[in-house]
């Protein structure tokens, strides 16, 4: 998909740079998907402690006979 972006030179150079990209688009694909990887991340953080799970850990670590 073509889209036209308006992205400050100093900005999209030092994040070429960071990332090791070597193009312009490599740099916003990465960037973008680096930021989706954060906010995920940021998301399980913010669940924790919510989720109740009721495992019964030594039954769940036993190997079932044959």
């Amino acid at each position: 998909m073509r889209t036209t972006l308006d992205i400050p030179e100093p900005l999209i150079e030092e994040a070429r740079t960071l990332l090791g990209s070597k193009s312009n688009s490599e740099t916003v694909v990465l960037s973008l998907q680096e930021l989706i990887r954060r906010k995920r991340i940021d998301e399980l953080k913010a669940m924790m402690g919510n989720v109740k799970l009721e495992i019964d850990v030594p039954k769940s670590r036993r190997r079932p006979r044959s």
